[in-house]
């Protein structure tokens, strides 16, 4: 609320009215907004301009005003509005700075906070209740409606009148009849022309239906000419098309059968002797020979030899025992009881002409059998 200045009179001098406070000149305005400082504010008193920012004055009705107990913990608006509270600090600072608030009051006086309600009324934290009851009758059918008549307003007055005082009925008709009879004629002359324009538009239509159709069916019949000669035309095109590519591709196949001739009269023969000389063409006799009487004949030869040299390394075992045995028997000294021996008893030496003559017996045979086996191979 600002301050009041109460005008009093001055008894010396001219002027009608002087004030209490003493003329002063008014700052310079800074060119830009001071940044707002949130900590000196917070130190120096507040300044509110607007009673809708102010947090003194309350909203709503102020007779439900409750005082809320403290709680332990905040709840989750709590700590939101925790949270928003620095910055909607700052910014009514801001607007604080912006708009002009209270002016201090003058020396010996001070502000005085009073409602500004219209009717004042005691501010209380409990709500006054009181308890009333009614007992309300049983409801009863609407009657119907009255048809409303409206009130009756004016005088009644009646008035005779004798026949001819106002008009002649043969006079005042005259000039209707003239109107209805004129308007009657003048419609039906307005009837009978349309009629007969009607008729003329009809003709005029009929005859430039006909000329329409005609045009239409020359038209058809132009444009399938038109058409059956451009699919003659087009037919006549694709079978030339399709004669050219036949000549062209019987042309083709005879310069290519022609070239085929000419490069397989010389490559058959040489096919043919490089497969003869690769071995694909051969004669059965030969191959069965080659394939199944080498193989077998030398298996038999090799057998052959492998007996042969399991005899001779048998011979050559006798013949070193035999020879190991006489060593031993001639570098012993003889008995002086056994000198004279029986000379028809065998002796080693002896033993060993027969089993060498048996070898030799054993091994004829095989000769025998290469020299038949020779004349075959060689054949």
């Amino acid at each position: 609320m600002a301050p009041t200045m109460v005008p009093i009179r001055a008894p010396d001098l001219d002027v009608p009215y002087s004030f209490c406070s003493q003329p002063r000149s008014l700052l310079p305005r800074p060119k830009y907004r001071e940044q707002s400082n949130a900590a000196d504010t917070e130190k120096g008193p507040r300044r509110y301009g607007n009673i809708m920012i102010d947090p003194r004055v309350v909203r709503g009705n102020a007779l439900s005003l409750r005082l809320l107990p403290e709680s332990t913990q905040p709840s989750t608006p709590e700590v939101k509005k925790q949270r928003k509270a620095p910055k909607k600090l700052a910014r009514k600072l801001t607007q604080e700075q912006i708009r002009p608030g209270t002016p201090e009051p003058v020396e010996g006086r001070e502000h005085v906070y009073v409602q500004t309600e219209l009717y004042l009324e005691e501010i209380s934290d409990r709500i006054i209740e009181v308890d009333g009851e009614c007992q309300t009758d049983e409801f009863l059918d609407r009657p119907p409606t009255p048809l409303f008549i409206p009130a009756k307003t004016g005088k009644d007055v009646a008035t005779q009148i004798e026949e001819g005082e106002l008009f002649d009925f043969d006079i005042e008709v005259k000039p209707i009849l003239e109107v209805l009879i004129g308007k009657t004629v003048e419609q039906a002359l307005l009837e009978v022309m349309e009629e007969e324009e009607l008729a003329q538009l009809w003709s005029h239509q009929r005859a430039f239906a006909e000329l329409r159709n005609a045009e239409f069916a020359e038209l058809q019949r132009l444009e399938e000419q038109d058409r059956r000669i451009r699919e003659e035309k087009e037919r006549r095109r694709l079978e030339h098309l399709e004669k050219l590519r036949k000549q062209k591709e019987t042309a083709e196949k005879v310069a290519a059968r022609a070239f085929a001739q000419r490069y397989l009269a010389d490559l058959i023969p040489s096919v043919f002797n490089n497969l003869h000389a690769s071995g694909f063409f051969y004669d059965p006799i030969e191959r069965d020979i080659e394939t199944e009487f080498l193989p077998w004949l030398m298996s038999e030869v090799e057998e052959t030899l492998q007996k042969k040299v399991l005899g001779r390394m048998m011979l050559d075992s006798l013949i070193r025992m035999v020879v190991e045995k006489r060593l031993e028997e001639f570098s012993r000294p003889p008995p002086s009881d056994q000198t004279e021996e029986p000379a028809e008893e065998p002796t080693a030496t002896d033993e060993a002409p027969q089993a060498s003559g048996e070898a030799d017996a054993a091994d004829q045979p095989v000769a025998e059998q290469e020299e038949t086996d020779q004349p075959v191979a060689e054949e």
